[in-house]
């Protein structure tokens, strides 16, 4: 016999993460003695476990950092098998210790956040674009991806701007929405606006500084706050630093050796040959260890935009910045609120994640408060499309296991964002199209949006319901469709959007804000099996099941007693849950 499960606070006292210096026990059943080993990043200890009632024992202490740990009995080794439990395998758990002084805003937990592609949001006012960049007149248009040369320049603007998204904060506030996640606003050329122009000011599309503040102020009324993508990796080459072009006052890197910011970025031979952003010539990157470059982002633009009204900061391409300077970014957001929010943009496992051959320290060393949750979301569109739970529940389980708890609890749970497709796209399509010239032409038919919307439906209450925070990407509440971009970035339709999505998304809120289970209540998965995931929130009489059935077959889900379920406030003892079907139950037990 050997039994040890370290989401089974029985076997491992603290579930997830652990704080540096605090004392965690592994227990572990065995009729014979048993010797733990755990490794750090370059050695590992061997320490017996010490004997009582049913099994063994051992207490750990470590300092934080990434750790991973398996068990030797009688000549076996044992390790991570099915559902993290412990079987014969090489196989090793993880174990993620955090620093003591490490904590996350705890003002989202249980909130929402809302994602706007600023320029296709809602447009109040006319505009005016600059030489070189096309105003498109027609609003809800399609986005152009080539231009008639042949070239992908990203260069047009509908005009979507602060007014505008001012004028939408009664709606956006209908959504339960907390946070506002805004792509980027700092002047730059292209309507993405991932290169920057001028990191100390707004682009002029969407607004002056006091559109801004004025933004800002009246959503605080509502309690909603905003996160500024923050694109530190690599700036434009018309900026003001660099200058390609000589749109700027300011000489430039390019344009001379002597130039205050030629230290920022890496010519191999001045001025031609230059490191961009994966060979993007438009978008030259910052160099990783430049001092200068850190003091002027930690000194200057996080003190600008924090003043300007912002509660949060996304980090575009976190793993192409250096650990040092996440820590600095960190402290200085800090350093202007200890309630800031600072997320990074990380498509794997950000606890364990390795890039350029360095491991990260996001959360052993305590760097950031959350992450865009692509791994979720993948394992998400996996379930809803095969009914299969297999990745969705080792999806979970990996990341209750390697988070620490108030990370967990903030996670970003996104289902589309702006560099992916839209998720009612993605989920209702029948054939999947490769070529970035003919997404233009895709459009789901009758039957298609139909299939999409009620997978989306089925995908939103994980998405709201786990652990983590839902991140709605603009229009998805409204049935907005696109593949990759610019597709996935058109306007939004303020006239024939689907209103019954829309209630879909309202209702899902205001059972997230009325439970406290959702904001960190204990997360257990009930049944993983044949298309049926069940899963609880919370404990006792606060406790919550949902259960959604991603099959081709009807299930039936009987209780000890009347339970109600939450989204139709039907009262029964024996449900049926239908293909594509969910229930979110107030009750104490399923059978």
């Amino acid at each position: 016999m050997f039994k040890f499960n370290p989401l089974s606070t029985k076997y491992k006292s603290v579930t997830g993460g652990v704080k540096e210096h605090s004392s965690v026990r592994f227990y572990v059943e065995s009729d014979a003695p048993v010797t733990m080993r755990m490794y750090s990043e370059d050695d590992y200890t061997d320490r017996v476990m010490k004997k009582t009632e049913g099994g063994f024992y051992l207490d750990f202490e470590l300092n934080n950092g990434l750790y991973f740990y398996q068990f030797f009995s009688n000549g076996v080794t044992y390790g991570m098998g099915k559902d993290f439990r412990a079987q014969p395998t090489n196989k090793r758990w993880q174990l993620t210790v955090y620093p003591e002084n490490y904590t996350t805003p705890d003002w989202i937990k249980g909130g929402i956040i809302y994602q706007i592609f600023p320029d296709r949001f809602c447009r109040v006012g006319d505009f005016t674009v600059a030489n070189g960049k096309k105003k498109r007149e027609d609003w809800g248009g399609m986005p152009t991806f080539r231009s008639p040369d042949g070239k992908v320049r990203n260069n047009e603007f509908f005009g979507g701007n602060f007014k505008g998204i001012q004028s939408k904060l009664d709606y956006i506030k209908s959504l339960g929405v907390d946070a506002v996640y805004l792509n980027p606003i700092c002047e730059s050329y292209s309507s993405h606006r991932y290169d920057t122009g001028d990191y100390l000011k707004p682009d002029g599309v969407l607004g002056s500084l006091e559109d801004f503040k004025n933004l800002t102020s009246s959503a605080k009324q509502k309690n909603i706050y905003f996160i500024f993508d923050g694109v530190f990796n690599h700036t434009g080459a018309g900026s003001r630093y660099f200058n390609k072009y000589l749109d700027y006052d300011e000489v430039g890197a390019f344009n001379d050796k002597k130039s205050k910011y030629f230290d920022w970025y890496t010519f191999w031979e001045h001025p031609e040959s230059y490191a961009s952003w994966w060979g993007f010539k438009t978008l030259p990157t910052i160099k990783k260890d430049s001092k200068s470059f850190q003091k002027f982002v930690c000194e200057k633009v996080v003190e600008y935009w924090v003043d300007a009204g912002i509660r949060g900061m996304r980090l575009d391409v976190v793993d192409e910045l250096t650990d040092k300077f996440v820590y600095k970014i960190r402290k200085a957001l800090k350093a202007r609120g200890q309630d800031n929010f600072l997320i990074g943009e990380v498509w794997e496992d950000a606890t364990n994640k390795i890039s350029y051959g360095v491991r990260r320290k996001y959360y052993t060393d305590g760097l950031l408060d959350s992450v865009m949750n692509y791994p979720l979301r993948s394992a998400i569109i996996d379930f809803v499309l095969k009914g299969d739970c297999t990745l969705l529940r080792s999806t979970v389980l990996e990341q209750i296991n390697n988070y620490p708890k108030q990370s967990l609890d903030t996670l970003m749970n996104v289902l589309s964002t702006h560099d992916s497709t839209r998720i009612i796209t993605l989920l209702g399509r029948r054939v999947t199209v490769t070529d970035k010239d003919l997404m233009a032409e895709e459009k789901l038919d009758g039957f298609e949006y139909q299939r999409g919307k009620e997978r989306e439906k089925l995908a939103t209450v994980l998405q709201f319901f786990l652990y983590g925070v839902p991140s709605v990407y603009y229009g998805d509440e409204e049935g907005l469709e696109g593949d990759l971009d610019p597709y996935n970035r058109r306007c939004f339709n303020w006239e024939k959007g689907d209103k019954d999505l829309t209630a879909h998304y309202i209702k899902l809120a205001q059972i997230r804000k009325e439970k406290e289970v959702f904001k960190d209540g204990v997360i257990n998965i009930v049944k993983a099996d044949k298309g049926l995931f069940v899963f609880s929130r919370g404990e006792g009489e606060q406790k919550i099941t949902v259960a959604l059935n991603a099959g081709n077959h009807a299930k039936e889900l009987i209780f000890s007693g009347e339970a109600v379920d939450l989204y139709t406030n039907n009262k029964a003892q024996k449900f049926e849950l239908k293909p594509n079907g969910f229930l979110i139950i107030s009750a104490k037990k399923a059978n």
